[in-house]
């Protein structure tokens, strides 16, 4: 059986060759993006390899060495031998011309790539033809990988890691795939004709006939004639958010997975770009999967849309909401960080961007709580997650945090987060609250972002009133509200301030290395000296300095092209200040309360039964 197959870049999908090949001379050092610190790790310059998109092959000339220790095509083989019953691996090859195939391992030891050659054949064929080499992976350690080196001329066609376990070792999986949309059709129709192309009409893929997918439709705008086929479900639906359109996707595999013998359930965003091979490679792992680790998560890294060979997260600790997105920031078009990514860590969630869990843990009094958005997946995955499987190029494509900025979301945040710590963080109090919100409150004043912090306050006033009160909410009214009163985004041309690109890019790149801080922190940021100009600053990046002495200030979103405007005003700050402080007396007079209802009442929000209320089922 095919285990993993080899993988080549792509138009439409992923084009960065050092994610898949790489020539052995090339970049071998690694760096965590950080611009704030202004850090530069080692870079090399990198020479791309003679890969042919529309023919998909990889053409090597004479005294070539292409190397394939990278993220989608080195094996993982600690994680293989912990999780699963692998015990033997083969690699398998079609190639053309006169090589040498090495096979290495490759592990990181304090802080250098240690490689050890395991064997090396001299390959030589004039017409395409297929190869076997054998891994002795009883004592192999880190990553496992490959080397074609050319003695002249040649082609590498396929190529794929496989094992000869017998079918009656594997465990029966079937996938049931939940998507949540609202009204974003191209990326909906995109991402099922990936499915369908590779896994639901391909015979040859592993998960041919062993996958379903559910697709709850929030805006109710899919026209289901023409996608809605065999093996795809769409369900319209209430637009109760992530939380509404994912647990809607959880009940309706319940309710068929008696006849369709789905076992396990895999979350996954509308918007993402997929990598089918990440789907594939998560059901050989279930597959496989030893009986200790037949309960695991398995979660999905995201990469970035925009630079894609940069991780966003992979795993993440919820740390009573002061989050750690794993391996943020690494790039990973080297050995060395490719390495450092599969280090485990102690993760305690993986986002719904992609994660896939055992069905059997969704029960009626077992669904996910009604958090609309920002926060489901981190109180379910702490409520039902033992242990999460990551492993390189099991990953989806997304748009950035920075690129997906709006001003409501300052509600769902504070008030959800409360929510999971009421449940899971006893040791978060009243106090820890008070100087989170002063902390929060005084920074969104000082960017003159004063309906953010009315937002944030209510977040925290609807959750002191409980699940009671969250239980008799209508969803999507209560969104229309929220949605109205954050700072709305508009066209350039719509505002009454003028843009400067120059402008912006100086705020960009300004972190207040070339003002003086103990003047800011003296003076309220400004506030209580004259003002002086305008201007622009990086919408979900921006931090004091950019505010300071500034009348007015334009949060620009270079991704979308558009901006609201903040102004200040001495009057507004003192208000909102006020409001702050008496907010943290209402919070220590009512915080042990509203924990103790959600203690005792809360885990109604998770029964089967409010939630067909809740979206308008009838059975």
């Amino acid at each position: 059986m095919v285990i993993q197959n080899i993988l080549f870049p792509e138009i439409g999908k992923c084009t960065e060759q050092e994610l898949y090949f790489r020539q052995e001379e090339e970049y071998r050092g690694y760096r965590i993006v950080d611009e704030k610190k202004q850090k530069a790790g080692r870079i090399y310059t990198a020479k791309k390899a003679a890969y042919s998109y529309s023919e998909k092959h990889l053409t090597l000339k004479k005294g070539e060495c292409i190397v394939f220790d990278t993220y989608f095509n080195g094996f993982s083989i600690d994680k293989w031998k912990k999780y699963t019953i692998l015990d033997n691996l083969q690699l398998c090859l079609t190639l053309q011309g006169k090589l040498k195939v090495t096979l290495v391992s490759k592990q990181r030891m304090h802080g250098h790539v240690v490689e050890k050659v395991l064997s090396e054949t001299a390959v030589d064929c004039a017409k395409k033809q297929a190869w076997d080499f054998a891994y002795d992976i009883q004592s192999a350690k880190g990553m496992l990988a490959f080397k074609l080196e050319a003695a002249q001329d040649s082609i590498f066609y396929s190529g794929a890691y496989c094992s000869t376990i017998p079918d009656s070792r594997l465990r029966n999986i079937r996938l049931g795939v939940g998507i949540c949309t609202f009204r974003r059709e191209e990326y909906v129709r995109k991402n099922l004709k990936i499915l369908r192309s590779s896994i639901l009409e391909n015979e040859g893929s592993p998960l041919y006939g062993r996958m379903e997918v559910f697709i709850a439709d929030n805006g109710r705008t899919l026209e289901t004639q023409g996608l809605g086929t065999q093996g795809i479900h769409i369900y319209p639906n209430c637009n109760l958010g992530g939380s509404g359109g994912f647990t809607r996707t959880l009940i309706e595999m319940k309710k068929s997975s008696r006849r369709r013998g789905i076992t396990h359930a895999l979350l996954m965003d509308d918007d993402v770009v997929i990598e089918p091979e990440a789907l594939a490679k998560t059901y050989t792992v279930l597959a496989l999967a030893k009986e200790d680790y037949a309960g695991a998560f398995i979660g999905g890294a995201m990469l970035r849309l925009d630079r894609q060979a940069v991780q966003a997260e992979a795993g993440a600790a919820w740390n009573m909401g002061f989050l750690n997105s794993m391996k943020a920031g690494l790039e990973l078009e080297s050995c060395e960080a490719c390495l450092l990514n599969e280090v485990e860590e102690s993760a305690e969630y993986n986002a719904w961007w992609y994660c896939c869990f055992p069905l059997e843990i969704v029960t009626e009094e077992n669904l996910p709580l009604p958090l609309f958005i920002r926060g489901d997946d981190v109180e379910y995955g702490i409520r039902n997650m033992k242990q999460l499987i990551l492993m390189n190029g099991i990953c989806v494509w997304h748009e950035p945090f920075e690129n997906k900025y709006s001003s409501f979301l300052e509600y769902y945040i504070i008030r959800n987060q409360l929510i999971t710590n009421a449940f899971h963080c006893p040791e978060f109090g009243a106090g820890q609250l008070n100087r989170i919100m002063l902390s929060h409150c005084l920074r969104e004043i000082t960017y003159y972002r004063y309906k953010n912090v009315d937002l944030y306050l209510q977040g925290i006033k609807d959750f002191m009133k409980g699940p009671g009160w969250l239980m008799a909410q209508d969803g999507e009214k209560l969104h229309g509200k929220v949605m109205q009163a954050g700072d709305q985004a508009v066209a350039l041309n719509e505002l009454d301030m003028g843009f400067y690109y120059r402008d912006y890019e100086k705020s960009r790149k300004d972190y207040g290395q070339h003002s003086s801080r103990k003047k800011r922190f003296l003076t309220l940021n400004g506030l209580l000296l004259p003002a002086e100009d305008e201007n622009v600053a990086p919408m979900a990046a921006a931090i004091g300095v950019h505010f300071y002495r500034k009348k007015r200030v334009m949060h620009y979103d270079e991704a979308g092209g558009k901006a609201f405007i903040t102004e200040r005003s001495f009057v507004m700050t003192i208000k909102y200040i006020c409001r702050v402080a008496a907010m943290c007396f209402v919070n220590r007079v009512k915080w042990d309360r509203a924990v103790r209802k959600y203690r005792l009442h809360g885990k109604k929000l998770r029964r089967l039964g409010f939630w067909k209320e809740y979206l308008g089922l009838r059975n």
